[in-house]
């Protein structure tokens, strides 16, 4: 079973250790500041140990301290104490109490009343023993050491990804580089051979002879003047038509023969049902002239065909010449010149011609994609696979034209996805090789790096043990020159301020300003226990919200509690901002000094920093009253006094209750200057002759106006006072216009 503790005191630091202190001994703890709570749990739960604080309002610690000695038998008592108070001890002592505890709440402290406390038993209860560190389960070594492992596989496994990725992207890319190539080579062929064939068209229908023979349907005299030609330019097919279109003349090289060897024929009419042909026998002319292009479809196969006229001397038409080539021919011959397979496909996507070696076996193309090649042909092109005889294939589509931009087809050239790298197995044994030895090469590098960071760690870990135990006295030697040295150092230092803190911790908490809390660690330090008084020239801010007596009597003390909370936690960051310390808070009042804290200023500089501090405020202070009126609130009017002049600053109070403050005639004046602003109305800022002298220089950052003089009830003098504004047009208070227009300066 847990034991139990039940801990009645304030609910602040001092507290806490001793919660801390038995939780880390898994004890069950309750702590509350309710006497009447704690009298409760007494009764309900029985601990087996119980502190009492002296310092709890009236009498309920006593009754408490009864109920313990007299009723629960089985719970024995510590009294705690912040300070000495003999009285409240007298009176514990006389109902009972024997063993006292005095702040600060260390770990030796607690340990010496434990055993005052059980000084009658053997031994402790083993349940408040202190409890046994963790089982390392896993060992930092382990832990560093690990991710290395884990990096260094991942690592080479995306290197592997990565380096596989980059080279097949990369010969992939060459593979579309190289397929966008071929095909270029593919359209400048077609170019090329279609300026061939339009050459020996010119060539055989401007040469003599030939326009008088078909005038006079000589087919043996076109046959000796053509076929010289046609063997020359090795011409597949040459044809004559008369005006009918019917051939009155037609060379064709045969298939298996030798290259000189033609078939000559005539009246064949094919022809007259090509539009081509057609174009030519009405003498038609386009922008590139007379000659057009075109494909044939005849019983001796398909051809592509050039056409041009035939005329004779005086201009006339007489006939027709084509010359062309078959579509395998073509198909043959660019592959041939480009390495690439070539497919022409007609304008329903049916494949006419291929140098694929099962040409059946390549899928037509939809109506769709050939419209996507048609209509991009200048934007983009289309890249397809398909899979021929279990060969994969990449095929770019482009428009197969004629002369005058007519679309005959389609044009794809493909090229086989032979890329694909397949590493040997020596390659892969090496590769296997590299990774194993770099992951072990990693382990030992991570292993060695481990055991040179933990062995100092697992020394810092048993130092900050013995501190956890309340051994103060431990110290690391640091030797070495990285971050374990400076935590070396750091502990140490640590230690120190331990064995510092545990003594004037408290003291630092009693008071409102981090200026002041580090104005009595130095004093402590220095082995002065109370900041001596001294007189300093500074300047005093004080302010005040009017009738606020009258705003707040008829709300709840919570309402008019988070009323101020808000008005001050939007004015203290702005008098902290300019170097002011809040002295005090009374009620809705409030108290700043400017160059006493954390270093002396000249009047000069606490003056101006005290006027810039109060323009700010009222910026702030309209902002909230209009919040406040949008939540139909009443506004906070408040007035504003600074005076500079001498004071004298130091710790008041006794030696285990202090608060450091100011105190003298420009305390009391300052007062008296801040209740003029009642005659104003609204909100506003006063201050006297002396700081208005002190700012000097600073007099045109602000916009000031005389008050003529006053006079103060037990001061003889007259004294002048000034009406504090914002420069017009200055923006270093960041005041909106309509704020300005509020302050009256705009």
């Amino acid at each position: 079973m847990a034991y139990r503790v039940l801990i009645l005191g304030p609910e602040q630091a001092s507290s806490k250790k001793l919660v801390n202190y038995f939780t880390k001994r898994r004890a069950q703890v309750w702590l509350t500041s309710d006497p009447t709570q704690a009298y409760k749990i007494l009764k309900a739960k029985r601990p087996h140990l119980a502190f009492v604080d002296l310092h709890i309002p009236d009498d309920g610690w006593l009754h408490l301290l009864n109920s313990i000695c007299q009723e629960s038998k089985g719970t024995r008592l510590i009294v705690t104490n912040r300070h000495p108070d003999v009285r409240r001890e007298m009176l514990a002592r006389e109902h009972g109490a024997q063993v006292f505890l005095r702040e600060p709440f260390n770990n030796k402290w607690i340990e010496t009343a434990l055993k005052k406390l059980y000084a009658d038993d053997q031994e402790y209860p083993s349940s408040i023993s202190e409890g046994q560190l963790p089982l390392v389960r896993v060992p930092m070594r382990i832990k560093i050491t690990l991710p290395f492992a884990l990096l260094a596989v991942i690592f080479a496994s995306s290197a592997a990804f990565l380096g596989s990725r980059f080279i097949i992207e990369s010969i992939g890319e060459r593979f579309t580089n190289q397929l966008i190539d071929a095909a270029t080579l593919s359209t400048d062929w077609m170019v090329q051979e279609e300026n061939r064939i339009l050459d020996s068209v010119r060539l055989i229908s401007n040469t003599e002879g030939v326009a008088e023979s078909l005038q006079n349907r000589d087919a043996n005299q076109l046959r000796k003047i053509i076929l010289p030609i046609a063997i020359n330019y090795q011409e597949q097919v040459v044809e004559i038509l008369d005006l009918q279109g019917i051939s009155l003349l037609s060379l064709r090289q045969r298939q298996d023969g030798n290259p000189e060897d033609y078939d000559a024929t005539q009246g064949d009419s094919s022809a007259t049902q090509w539009e081509f042909v057609q174009k030519v026998l009405t003498q038609k002319v386009d922008q590139r002239g007379d000659k057009y292009a075109g494909l044939g479809h005849s019983s001796w196969g398909d051809f592509f065909y050039i056409a041009g006229p035939i005329l004779d001397q005086e201009g006339s038409l007489v006939g027709v010449i084509l010359i062309g080539k078959s579509l395998a021919t073509l198909a043959r011959q660019i592959r041939q010149d480009t390495l690439a397979q070539i497919t022409l496909y007609d304008l329903n996507g049916d494949s006419q011609v291929s140098t694929v070696l099962i040409e059946e076996d390549i899928p037509a193309l939809s109506s769709n994609l050939i419209q996507q090649v048609l209509n991009r042909q200048d934007q983009q092109s289309i890249i397809r696979d398909f899979e021929v005889a279990s060969a994969r294939y990449s095929e770019i589509l482009g428009p197969w034209e004629a002369r005058g931009g007519q679309d005959l087809g389609v044009i794809g050239v493909s090229l086989a996805q032979n890329f694909f790298i397949h590493p040997s197995l020596l390659t892969r044994f090496q590769a296997f090789f590299v990774i194993s030895f770099t992951f072990l090469a990693v382990i030992a590098i991570g292993s060695l790096l481990a055991g040179q960071i933990t062995a100092p760690l697992s020394q810092v870990v048993q130092s900050f043990v013995r501190v956890a135990q309340g051994d103060l006295e431990i110290r690391i030697p640091a030797k070495g020159n990285d971050e374990i040295t400076v935590l070396a150092h750091a502990f140490n230092y640590m230690v120190s301020g331990l064995q510092e803190g545990d003594i004037y911790r408290d003291l630092l908490g009693r008071t409102v300003s981090p200026e002041v809390r580090e104005a009595l660690r130095k004093s402590f330090a220095r082995g002065d226990l109370r900041l001596q008084g001294r007189t300093i020239e500074a300047t005093v801010l004080m302010s005040d919200i009017r009738g606020f007596t009258t705003l707040t009597e008829k709300q709840d003390p919570a309402t008019v509690l988070r009323w101020l909370n808000d008005y001050y936690a939007e004015l203290v960051p702005i008098i902290i901002s300019h170097g002011g310390v809040v002295d005090k808070f009374e009620g809705d009042a409030l108290v700043v000094f400017f160059g006493i804290l954390p270093t002396p200023l000249t009047p000069e500089e606490s003056a101006c920093q005290a006027c810039e501090t109060a323009i700010e405020m009222l910026q702030v202070i309209a902002r909230i009253n209009r919040r406040r009126a949008e939540r139909g609130e009443p506004a906070f009017i408040t007035g504003i006094g600074i005076n500079t002049g001498a004071m004298t600053a130091g710790g008041l109070g006794t030696a285990d209750r202090m608060n450091f403050t100011i105190i003298g005639d420009t305390v009391n004046t300052t007062q008296r200057i801040q209740d003029i602003t009642r005659e104003f109305g609204e909100s506003g800022v006063v201050i006297s002759e002396n700081t208005l002298n002190s700012l000097q220089n600073g007099t045109e950052r602000f916009h000031i106006e005389s008050l003529g003089q006053h006079t103060f009830k037990g001061k003889l003098e007259l004294l002048w006072l000034y009406r504090l504004w914002p420069a017009k047009g200055d923006s270093h208070v960041h005041l909106s216009g309509g704020e300005l227009h509020e302050l009256g300066v705009a």
